[in-house]
């Protein structure tokens, strides 16, 4: 097992190759081992050369109240009246820090989401 850094596209192309050659390794073993050095190097590649931007605020409340099951009734509890949850989500009125808070609080949606 020799491991290196991976620093172009063909070493992270060769470590991927090699990732599904270990899959399934079991765990305390010389490939179990190998397998979990590759997906850590594999990982932060990616996040250096593949970075996936958050999301925006209005969709992570919208894919929020889809998991949940809510409707834009439900939201007033969190975003104030009727008309301001449409605005909100029609993305004609920007959150409050008050509504962060609310929404951070109340749905778990993360507050570094809410306020990009």
């Amino acid at each position: 097992m020799e491991i290196k850094p991976i620093k172009t596209e063909k070493d992270y192309n060769m470590s991927i190759k090699r990732i599904e050659e270990l899959w399934g390794a079991k765990r305390d073993t010389p490939e179990g081992d190998e397998l979990d050095l590759l997906c850590t190097l594999v990982e932060s590649y990616e996040m250096k050369h593949y970075p996936i931007a958050p999301p925006d605020p209005i969709d992570a409340i919208k894919f929020r109240m889809e998991q949940m099951g809510m409707t834009k009734a439900d939201m007033v509890k969190y975003l104030g009246s009727q008309s301001r949850v449409s605005e909100i989500l029609n993305g004609k009125r920007r959150l409050t820090l008050k509504m962060v808070k609310s929404l951070y609080k109340g749905l778990k949606i993360p507050a570094e989401i809410l306020l990009a």
